[in-house]
């Protein structure tokens, strides 16, 4: 066979490239070589140089055509048939140990292409060495393939020609490439693993050799365990000899087709290709992950595990609750019937009894607002929004309707007329934040608070109308969310003057809807509190009570107007007592912070509502100011009182500031919330002595919900003050915060609620979460409820101590329960707090 590799090259010059290439593998030790040459060496061919001379000639060798090759050839399909049934599935790993393949054993160079070889010379011995070079090799790999099989190792000792042996080793040859390569079961392939499978064919590869495995089977009594692949070793011990050549490159040579091997189907194939195939198979097959169950087994273990409660918890000792009654509500024979009748009296009989003064951003009066002024604008108000909106047949508002009101906050005279002049009309009022953009995220939800309402007319002033964003025609377009408004100025230049025989219809307070003020929960959405007419008289009458207010009071409000306590105070009982309201807008108090405590020294004011973040403020600035004289102010009512996080700026107030005459009973924290209105607050007292209320709590034990008082030494403590008694008329008790509002025990924490005709009346439009919330009727522990009354949840969690005093310690959007233990986003702030109280800001709460 002539392989020609390309070009012009002459048979001689082929036998010598390829006596050059095969020479570095097949080197052996002089002596045994010699005398395996010596023992093994044939009869003398009579004909030697004619032999070489026809090699040289350019004819093949005789060897390679004889019968002899042909009856091996024959004798090896013969035993491969015989055989087959009894070799297992072929596999793809390669041998570390055994060479088996005709591959790994290179024939001698027999061919003299050389002119080394032709200087030796021409006759016998070159030949003859040739012949015993093929022989040896021959007779090498039958000895070596005999030691890994038993069955070949059987078939050689029958074999005594030439033939057998060659048929011997090209069927071993034949099992050899087609058994590890290609028929390796799925099932032993999976008990070997990827990573044996990656060793064996790298070092495989680094041997040059095939691995028979398993080996053929004797016989069918033949049941012993296969060998193990993974390691060196195997029952026969075998050499592998390896040329020491560090050179030349370890290249297997490949004669012909020997590329190309044959299947147990006889179709042929090439290894090479056929084991990378399979590699790619045995790969994919190998799962990348974890089954989906295993994802599983063990975190959904957990999960279904039942939190057990700890033993060594706190639990509640103490006796049921019972229910905390307020003073009663005073009868004051000279209280006006409803608010509007205030207004009225007021307003005629003390038409220049300053009502609102307003200031600038550099702390200077802008207006002043009369009570004669509110009276006789807010029938302008009236008047025009039932007769000038629409037409005489059909007209844009009636008695009952809802209507927006937007103002800014630095325009509290607009908004109060505005106010009064919807009460007057019968109007629903629903005062909202301005909104900033078109696409204003929190303004949408106010929107649907407007539009669930049924809003189609907005109150604004003249400077908030300019300032709203206007389309390409110069309308305000409507903003994302939001129903189509009709935008109406309350000025009293843009209204017509009310004919002389027009008069608002005042009444007896009752159950009218008075106002609606927007809630804003924890996840965004913006809910609707109906206030009645009664129950915001109710309100006005006892925080009068509680505060004890008299007329002509000069109250300082740095709270914003439009909700809440600044609200209550600012615009709603400071008419009713016909007081005097220093209006302190945010934008003045960002540029002095101390403008609130001028404005006291200054007008000598009685009454000061903020919040703790204003007194934090006042001390970061109080060095610049001097003359500083707080001795007039009787009442400083702390907005945020109820956060356990104010009770920091309380202190630091009153020790900073009580070298400036504030007294200690001065301060008064208070406990609100939209749906019952003013929970509680601290009554100023004249006696000093009386100090307030505080409670130095056991954060482990407020976390299992109950009361424990600690050392305030202690880190792990929460110190809290106490928001002064029940509202006079009120009745207020406490609840478990899940489940069936029960009664809590004295020393348990839950949720606060009150039975009051001065509470919210409902969310409107929604009555499911109006019963939740203002219709609940607490239970005993016998399951009885403890009034014929409903109770309004206020959100607020909380106990009542000794003396009746109210102590607050979170609220219900706050609370986090983490492992069965309860803790409030309050007292994460109270903590930090507790720590460095001046290096927090308090701005924005």
């Amino acid at each position: 066979m002539i392989v020609v590799f390309g070009g012009d090259i002459t048979q001689k010059g082929y036998e010598k490239k390829r006596s050059k290439l095969l020479g570095a593998y097949l080197p052996q030790p002089p002596g045994l070589e010699a005398s395996m040459a010596h023992e093994r060496r044939p009869p003398m061919a009579p004909s030697a140089s004619r032999y070489h001379r026809r090699r040289s000639s350019g004819t093949r060798d005789e060897r390679y055509r004889s019968d002899v090759h042909t009856e091996a050839v024959q004798a090896a399909l013969a035993k491969h048939k015989e055989r087959k049934m009894a070799v297992p599935m072929p596999s793809k790993r390669r041998s570390l140990v055994v060479q088996t393949s005709m591959d790994a054993y290179t024939p001698p160079d027999t061919s003299s292409g050389s002119e080394e070889e032709g200087g030796q010379g021409e006759g016998t011995p070159t030949s003859s060495q040739g012949s015993v070079s093929m022989e040896h090799w021959i007779s090498r790999a039958i000895h070596q393939g005999s030691t890994t099989s038993s069955s070949s190792s059987s078939t050689q000792s029958g074999g005594s020609g030439a033939a057998g042996r060659l048929a011997d080793v090209l069927a071993q040859t034949h099992v050899g490439k087609s058994g590890p390569i290609a028929h390796l079961s799925l099932k032993r392939k999976t008990m070997l693993g990827v990573a044996e499978n990656g060793n064996s064919l790298r070092r495989s590869c680094e041997f040059g050799s095939d691995l028979l495995w398993p080996p053929p089977l004797e016989s069918e009594e033949n049941h012993s365990a296969p060998p193990d692949v993974t390691t060196y070793t195997s029952e026969h011990p075998v050499q592998v000899e390896r040329p020491q050549v560090s050179t030349v490159p370890r290249t297997t040579p490949k004669y012909g087709n020997a590329e190309l091997m044959e299947t147990g189907d006889g179709v042929p194939v090439s290894s090479r290709v056929s084991a990378k195939i399979q590699q790619l198979v045995n790969t994919l097959k190998q799962p990348r992950r974890p089954p989906l169950r295993e994802f599983f087994v063990d975190d959904f273990e957990e999960l279904l595990e039942v939190q057990q409660p700890d033993p060594n918890q706190p639990r509640p000792e103490g006796a049921q609750m019972v229910a905390i009654r307020g003073e009663p509500l005073g009868v004051v024979t000279n209280w006006p019937p409803s608010l509007e009748a205030a207004l009225q009296r007021w307003g005629t009989i003390s038409p220049k009894a300053p009502c609102l003064t307003t200031m600038d951003t550099n702390g200077k009066p802008l207006y002043v607002l009369t009570y004669g002024k509110l009276w006789s604008r807010s029938i302008k108000v009236a008047y025009n929004i039932l007769h000038k909106l629409g037409t005489k047949q059909e007209p844009m508002v009636r008695p009952g309707d809802r209507v927006a009101l937007v103002f800014p906050n630095n325009d509290p005279a607009a908004f109060m007329v505005a106010f009064y002049g919807c009460l007057l009309a019968e109007v629903v009022p629903v005062p909202i934040e301005v909104p900033l953009t078109r696409k204003d995220a929190g303004s949408q939800q106010i929107g649907f608070l407007l539009g669930s309402c049924g809003v189609t007319v907005a109150l604004t002033s003249d400077a908030c109308h300019k300032g709203l964003p206007k389309g390409p025609t110069g309308e305000i377009p409507q903003f994302k969310g939001w129903p189509k408004l009709l935008w109406f100025v309350t000025e009293s230049k843009h209204l017509s003057k009310p004919p002389r025989d027009w008069f608002p219809h005042i009444k007896d307070a009752n159950n009218d809807t008075a106002y609606i003020e927007y809630k804003t929960c924890k996840d965004g959405s913006v809910l609707g509190v109906t206030v009645t007419r009664i129950a915001l008289l109710t309100h006005c009458q006892a925080l009068t009570q509680s505060c004890g207010y008299t007329e002509a009071e000069i109250i300082v409000n740095v709270l914003d107007f439009k909700k809440d306590v600044g609200l209550w105070h600012g615009i709603l009982t400071s008419v009713m007592n016909m007081m005097h309201v220093i209006s302190i807008p945010y934008s003045l108090m960002k540029v002095n912070p101390l403008s609130w405590i001028q404005k006291v020294c200054q007008y000598k004011g009685k009454v000061a509502c903020v919040k703790s973040r204003d007194m934090h403020w006042a001390l970061v600035a109080h060095r610049d100011q001097r003359d500083i004289n707080l001795s007039s102010l009787r009442m400083l009512v702390v907005a945020d009182g109820s956060n356990p996080w104010s009770i920091s700026s309380c202190d630091a107030f009153l020790n900073v500031f009580q070298s400036k005459g504030l007294r200690p009973e001065v301060i008064c924290p208070c406990a609100s919330s939209a749906e019952a209105l003013t929970v509680a607050i601290r009554r100023p007292t004249d006696d000093s002595n009386q100090p307030p209320g505080r409670g130095v709590l056991s954060m482990q034990g407020l976390s299992h919900g109950v009361i424990r008082v600690d050392s305030e030494e202690r880190l792990s403590v929460l110190t809290v003050q106490d928001v002064g008694t029940v509202m006079p008329g009120a009745l207020m008790c406490v609840v478990k915060p899940e489940g069936v509002p029960q009664l809590c025990r004295t020393d348990e924490i839950g949720e606060l609620c009150v039975c009051s005709i001065a509470t919210g009346m409902s969310y409107y439009g929604l009555s499911g979460m109006t019963k939740n919330t203002f219709e609940v009727f607490p239970m005993s522990s016998s399951g009885a409820p403890i009034s014929e009354y409903p109770f309004t949840r206020t959100g607020l969690l909380g106990f009542i101590g000794p003396g009746g005093l109210v102590f607050v310690s979170g609220k219900m959007d706050g609370l986090m329960v983490v492992s069965g233990r309860r803790h409030n986003a309050d007292d994460i702030v109270a903590t930090a707090l507790a720590v460095e109280p001046m290096k927090f800001v308090y701005r924005g709460r």
